[in-house]
């Protein structure tokens, strides 16, 4: 039996991307098609997405919606099989999908998201074009409010849900004096419901309201019911536990193929990396060494922990290590890297963010550095463990359950992958740079550190089977 699910999110690759949400939301569809679901995707019509569909069929259409009529527009593109939010009013807008050219949340950010929102508890409700899902899968605040639409419209005993969390730190905040506004019942103006300090929160409405809830990890489930991780919403996390999975992301291991990478030289062998590493060398302009080569591909924010590393990099660099360097955000720590790529020839930097490079960097690297001070999953070290670039992570979120660390007893049983440390400190930081070094000064031991990595399974294979088996668990049990 074939089970149809509506993907709801607020982008999705390759079409729209801001961050790993998107790499999720895009893979989701082909990894669940072999496991018996039919998945469509609901985003938003920007400029960007509406471009790549088409004239496309509206199958679904509303005169005013917080200020002017949407359609959704059905269609297709990079494999994805699409339904678009088409609404000029909301979303035809330049640069980013969520911020205007000041950097700042575009105001009407809770009106652009709860169309998005509606429309898809109307799907639920009565579906499109002959097609009507069993299951809606919302993703993050954007769609946070749609278990909520779903109930006001009565269909809620029809269609199930699922509330994905990507990053609980982000709850999709509006005054309470938009409940009307935005079309909301003021019986789940609670703390039990959609209440949060006074505000409503589009992330709470979809924790409380959703039939079961996802994470993106075991590691980030377990952390968000707990006050230092849960960002204020650890008491409705502990309070929905029963319904709580944390269900491991995955990675197109396609697209990030060191056999097939149409971006880097090919490997001699596995995991042999001399020719793409020196290549690596000469695009960052750094000096020869024998010392490691670390790579970050990262936003650069304090989230990340990159902040740490500016303090631990000058004991890394005294010891031979080298660093490149791929990202941007903080204008603080943009500006940091750069000045530390000045005083120090070992230290390369590029602002901004490339996806070719980044392949190229991964495959040069001999480790990558991801010091976050929390990680729901991280990708960046999954395709780091593709390519034989050795993970040096924080003991935090889906950190903790993607990388095996080199400890003694690791090593004895021959099953390390990378290094992990904690806590997230300067000193920590620092003391996993210098078992980075050593580790590398033992070739046999990197070599079959290396080999693990490679070998260890990123794809989402087992992941995709945990949500199907989740959508039938949801639509046998209830």
């Amino acid at each position: 039996m074939t089970t149809r699910v509506l993907s709801v999110a607020s982008e999705c690759a390759p079409l729209v991307k801001t961050g790993g949400l998107a790499d999720v939301v895009g893979a989701l569809p082909a990894a669940l098609a072999g496991q018996g679901c039919e998945m469509r995707t609901l985003l938003p019509g920007y400029p960007a997405v509406l471009s790549q569909i088409g004239a496309g069929k509206v199958v679904l259409a509303e005169d005013d919606l917080f200020g002017g009529r949407v359609e959704v527009v059905a269609g297709r593109a990079a494999g994805l099989d699409l339904l678009i939010l088409r609404a000029p009013h909301l979303f035809d807008r330049p640069g980013s999908i969520y911020l205007n050219a000041g950097g700042q949340d575009w105001t009407d950010n809770p009106e652009r998201f709860a169309a998005l929102s509606w429309m898809a508890a109307r799907i639920g409700a009565e579906g499109v074009a002959g097609w009507r899902p069993d299951i809606l899968h919302c993703h993050d605040w954007q769609a946070g409010l749609t278990p909520l639409y779903l109930r006001e419209n009565g269909a809620a005993t029809q269609v199930k849900t699922v509330m994905t969390i990507h990053n609980i730190a982000f709850h999709g905040l509006a005054p309470a004096s938009s409940l009307d506004a935005l079309r909301l019942p003021r019986w789940a103006f609670t703390p039990d419901g959609a209440e949060f300090w006074g505000r409503i929160s589009a992330l709470k409405a979809g924790l409380m309201f959703a039939d079961r809830l996802t994470t993106v990890s075991p590691g980030y489930a377990r952390e968000l019911m707990t006050p230092e991780f849960g960002m204020g919403l650890d008491g409705v996390m502990r309070a929905r536990a029963g319904v709580l999975s944390g269900i491991l992301n995955g990675i197109d291991t396609e697209a990030w193929n060191p056999a097939t990478d149409s971006a880097i030289v090919a490997y001699d062998a596995p995991p042999g990396k001399a020719a793409n590493k020196a290549r690596l060398v000469q695009e960052f302009g750094l000096p020869a060494g024998d010392g490691p080569l670390a790579i970050v591909i990262s936003r650069l924010s304090e989230q990340k922990g990159l902040d740490l590393l500016i303090g631990a990099l000058p004991q890394f660099l005294e010891q031979g290590g080298r660093l490149a360097l791929l990202g941007s955000g903080d204008p603080g720590l943009e500006r940091a890297f750069l000045d530390l790529a000045e005083r120090h020839d070992g230290v390369g930097v590029r602002i901004g963010y490339d996806e070719t490079l980044s392949h190229r960097m991964m495959a040069g690297g001999d480790a990558i550095l991801v010091p976050s001070r929390f990680e729901p999953c991280g990708l960046t070290q999954l395709y780091g463990l593709r390519y034989g670039t050795i993970p040096v992570v924080s003991l935090t979120g889906g950190l903790t359950d993607t990388v095996i660390s080199a400890n003694d007893a690791a090593l004895r049983a021959g099953v390390a992958t990378g290094v992990q440390f904690t806590p997230v400190s300067v000193p920590a930081l620092s003391d996993a740079l210098d078992r980075l070094i050593a580790l590398y000064a033992m070739p046999d031991v990197w070599r079959k550190m290396r080999l693990n990595a490679m070998a260890h399974p990123v794809g989402w294979e087992t992941s995709a089977a945990d949500y199907a088996a989740l959508y039938q668990r949801l639509m046998t049990d209830g």
